[in-house]
């Protein structure tokens, strides 16, 4: 009876081994490609990230010492310029002009602008506090989207207003990236939003995440 068995068949070693194996080399470059693709999309809300944060934190700065740029040297806030008045005092069209012109120059203006610039610039270039930054970021670009009023044409004189884009200018793709960064937890990477999001008191309050 023993020449009648076949050991080879009956064992069932080999053969699932090696189908085993075969799937697994088979899912390996998937497993690869998927982790790669990961990988470039962590990497690349991380640079928007940075990238939009650097925006805020130049505009904290420029406005701040008068780099030149938007601001004239020796009309920094350091040197007794307002943040606000300037561009809240020319504000010429939009349902809140006058509540604008109102703000324009105050110290708490002032301080609630520089403040928030400052803030959301080093929220985002840390990458913690990502969903507090989008909240107050989309709320700062709101209200600068309406001191601009890109709707308007004309200005009250009759010259054009110069607006590119009835509706999405660069405020609203501002306050974009800052959702899109806060959604993605893009502080995870090139950031410290893992150490943040361990901390007791973020772990009890998400929305601080």
């Amino acid at each position: 009876m023993a020449v009648h068995e076949h050991p080879d068949r009956s064992s069932g070693f080999h053969l699932p081994s090696f189908r085993r194996n075969r799937t697994a080399a088979a899912a390996g470059p998937e497993v690869a490609v998927g982790t790669g693709t990961h990988t470039v999309r962590a990497y690349a809300f991380a640079s928007l990230r940075l990238l939009t944060g650097f925006v805020f934190l130049w505009a904290f700065l420029d406005k701040t010492f008068g780099f030149g740029y938007a601001t004239p040297s020796g009309k920094g806030w350091i040197d007794g310029g307002s943040p606000t008045k300037g561009f809240l005092g020319s504000v010429a069209v939009g349902p809140m002009e006058s509540t604008f012109h109102s703000w324009a120059g105050d110290p708490w203006a002032d301080w609630l602008f520089m403040l928030g610039l400052l803030g959301i610039g080093l929220a985002l270039v840390a990458g913690v506090a990502l969903r507090f930054a989008a909240v107050a970021g989309t709320l700062m670009m709101a209200l600068m989207w309406i001191a601009e009023w890109p709707p308007a044409k004309h200005l009250p004189d009759g010259s054009p207003s110069m607006s590119t884009n009835p509706f999405v200018d660069y405020h609203v793709i501002y306050a974009v990236a800052l959702i899109v960064v806060a959604a993605a937890a893009a502080g995870d990477t090139l950031g410290l939003g893992r150490i943040w999001a361990g901390l007791p008191l973020v772990r009890r309050s998400r929305w601080l995440r």
